[in-house]
């Protein structure tokens, strides 16, 4: 049996189109975008071809965009750069979403070794961010807010302009993770309101290994990575030219189809959801409406089912899934999103994150569905 890929949110396959785009880059086209001579020259206009093509797409000027090495970079860039750069001012407090990736949650929480105050922000049952709390924890020595665009584990698409503009009114920085919703949803930074906004290449069919931090004109971030002027000297190291042109690819596939994805995505989503329906104590999880259709994830609610069993179940199975972020779910700990939304810790571990791309099919669908129900029957009658 072929087996089933399910896990698009973890990472996506490389689209032909980015790869071809990105060979040249490798081999005949392979100078140093710092260098004078020709071969450096060529290099540096595919670099900012590529930088502008991809901040086109989130209604940024080029020189706006930083590349990184990922989505993980560009969070601890964001938080711990614009953090470092606020406290001079005199403002060391930052809040984040309770459900946001590690990527932000660590880097925040680390800061408070180095005197800052760090606040989490509630959600409520959906994983919506709640509003009136997170206002009543802004202060005047707020340095920077941050709410993720869309969940990772849960799909929900959080209120990001209204949270944007609690940080404004106290003069705050505002930072939000676009991973899961660029080339998904539009992502216009102007209409967000973002004042720093992560983006990844993998998430949507291009290369691992390299991401952008967007950071508002006037924004001051403090470089993690020193020892060279690339990037306008916020982020010192030969740029992967290779990896930004195949970034660009994607970004612009992603975006020219977003429309025409989401609408097969979200028919597969409603076929998997009304199969999975009829077992006893599912739960699913996320906003019903305000989510994105890539993601559908379930707990078995009061069943005594093991979540670790499941997905291994599944894999047994020949298909892949995860129980939540792709950075932790080789740890045995409930997902710290599901535990903030109020699901008891059994309900957390016992959950499943399909998460679907342009290539799933139906059938695909129909054997993921029939892989559950073995497992689940097989696990009922331990």
């Amino acid at each position: 049996m072929r087996p089933v890929y399910l896990d698009y949110s973890a990472t996506t396959p490389l689209d032909d189109r980015v790869f071809e785009a990105m060979v040249p880059y490798f081999r005949e086209n392979f100078g140093n975008a710092s260098s004078i001579h020709a071969f450096g020259r060529k290099a540096r206009a595919a670099l900012e071809e590529s930088r502008e093509t991809i901040a086109r797409c989130i209604n940024a000027p080029y020189e706006a965009l930083v590349f990184t090495s990922g989505g993980t970079e560009s969070d601890n860039y964001a938080v711990r750069g614009a953090g470092m750069a606020q406290a001079k001012k005199g403002r060391n407090h930052i809040i984040v979403s309770a459900v946001e990736h590690h990527a932000v949650l660590d880097t925040a929480l680390d800061l408070r070794t180095k005197g800052f105050e760090v606040n989490c922000a509630r959600v409520d049952e959906t994983g919506t961010v709640d509003l009136d709390h997170l206002r009543s924890l802004a202060n005047d020595r707020t340095a920077l807010i941050s709410v993720m665009h869309v969940n990772n584990e849960v799909g929900t698409i959080e209120p990001v302009r209204e949270a944007a503009d609690i940080a404004h009114a106290v003069g705050a920085l505002f930072h939000t993770d676009a991973v899961q919703s660029f080339g998904k949803i539009p992502v216009n930074v102007e209409d967000l309101g973002a004042d720093l906004l992560t983006l990844s290449a993998h998430k949507i069919y291009g290369p691992k290994g390299i991401g952008a931090l967007y950071i508002k004109k006037g924004t001051i971030v403090e470089p993690l990575v020193t020892g060279g002027g690339q990037e306008g000297n916020r982020r010192a190291g030969t740029e992967s030219v290779a990896l930004a042109v195949g970034f660009a690819q994607a970004a612009r596939i992603a975006v020219e189809f977003a429309e025409r994805d989401s609408i097969h995505i979200r028919k597969l989503r409603h076929e998997l959801r009304e199969k999975l329906a009829g077992h006893r104590g599912i739960v699913f999880n996320g906003h019903p409406e305000k989510s994105i259709p890539h993601i559908l994830s379930v707990s078995f609610d009061r069943t005594g089912i093991d979540g670790e069993a499941l997905i291994i179940g599944m894999d047994l199975r020949g298909v892949a899934v995860t129980s939540g972020s792709a950075c932790t779910s080789g740890t045995l700990e409930p997902s710290h999103v599901l535990l903030a939304m109020g699901r008891p810790e059994a309900t957390a571990r016992a959950t499943i994150r399909f998460s679907l791309g342009r290539l799933t099919t139906s059938e695909e669908i129909e054997t993921a569905a029939k892989a559950l129900e073995e497992v689940v029957r097989a696990m009922k009658k331990r």
